[in-house]
């Protein structure tokens, strides 16, 4: 069993979680002095780590994935969001799931430069490819290393398809680069949008953009002519679930035409942390919360059954299905299903495959 969360602790500023559960591949972990003065707790600082993977892309047998072929530059995330499903990924690099996901970020230097030569081996055969499968394509990381940037000019030069999905502003810097391949069929931008609240979106996660500014993202790649959606993630049953209707509203009015959701996931030593998270701002719908979690989930606070992961189960996951389709009916959402296309690929020098 995992060590308890220490209740002492209070939370950090711009942070997501307070504290650092125990990796559950190590045997060894470090736990904060309890006797420290808030004043004089070390205020953690993000680094920067090189990731020296050999290979980027990565592929997924999921049938709950849209697209089955992952990209992602960077390793851990600073947004700091409560619920990221993807924490316990850090765990396999020896670290915590906790502050250490949102503070240590691995870098991957050579993605440009692994993507092309992926693309380039005789054995590549082009299909969609995912940014942000597991953490954002577009963290603040990304206004230093324009590693997701590179990336994007490595798929327009080979007119590989892509989707992105994000839910900061930054992705708005690349409409250039998102237009080209739109003019390809070869883009789609799915803007994530949790709440519409933006003092819960604060707390939620604390260093993305607030919910406007997403709107607001959406907005301009629409007016640029890039393909644009909203996903509703996670949706939080008792906190969240019932502003789906007016989130796929206000995405639609600023220019979404299509839209998806997915259920809150709790795997792993994420569970520790967002019942640490409902003790610090939401103490009250706690319990209200986490019945609802279970209800959706066949008793537990997390199911990892494909099928119905993303989706969840039984009469309150059915009734989230519901909203979300009669919402986005209302919104004019989903009117029309638009397919990526890998017809235009190409290698260096301007050859373009026929595709059968």
């Amino acid at each position: 069993m995992p060590a308890p969360p220490p209740a002492s602790l209070p939370p950090v500023p711009g942070r997501g979680v307070a504290f650092n559960p125990p990796n559950r591949f190590e045997r060894l972990h470090i736990e904060p002095d309890p006797d420290c003065p808030p004043e004089e707790r070390t205020h953690p600082r993000t680094q920067f780590f090189i990731d020296a993977s050999e290979s980027l892309l990565t592929a997924s047998d999921s049938p709950d994935l849209g697209h089955n072929m992952g990209l992602n530059a960077y390793r851990g995330c600073e947004h700091g969001c409560a619920y990221c499903f993807a924490r316990p990924f850090h765990e396999y690099l020896g670290f915590s799931s906790g502050l250490e996901f949102e503070t240590k970020i691995m870098v991957k230097l050579r993605a440009p430069a692994l993507l092309r030569r992926e693309l380039s081996a005789p054995g590549w055969r082009p299909q969609v490819i995912t940014m942000s499968g597991v953490t954002d394509c577009y963290q603040p990381a990304e206004r230093q290393f324009r590693l997701t940037r590179a990336c994007l000019e490595v798929c327009a030069e080979f007119r590989n398809p892509v989707a992105v999905i994000t839910k900061n502003f930054l992705v708005t810097r690349d409409r250039d680069l998102l237009a080209d391949l739109a003019r390809q069929d070869g883009v789609i931008v799915y803007v994530s949008v949790t709440t519409l609240d933006p003092d819960l979106a604060g707390k939620l996660e604390p260093r993305a953009a607030r919910p406007e500014h997403r709107l607001q993202a959406i907005r301009l790649l629409a007016e640029a002519g890039v393909p644009v959606g909203v996903m509703v993630a996670p949706v939080i049953p008792g906190l969240t679930d019932h502003e789906m209707p007016a989130i796929l509203a206000a995405a639609a009015e600023a220019g979404a035409r299509t839209a998806g959701y997915v259920m809150l996931r709790l795997p792993h030593a994420v569970k520790d942390l967002f019942i640490q998270w409902l003790d610090d701002h939401a103490p009250a719908k706690k319990a209200r919360i986490l019945d609802r979690i279970r209800a959706v989930r066949g008793g537990e606070l997390y199911r990892s059954a494909w099928g119905s992961r993303m989706t969840g189960e039984g009469i309150f996951a059915e009734q989230a299905g519901e909203l979300f389709r009669m919402g986005a009916r209302k919104a004019g959402l989903n009117l029309e299903r638009r397919e990526l296309s890998t017809a235009h690929f190409r290698r260096p020098g301007g050859v373009q495959l026929e595709m059968l």
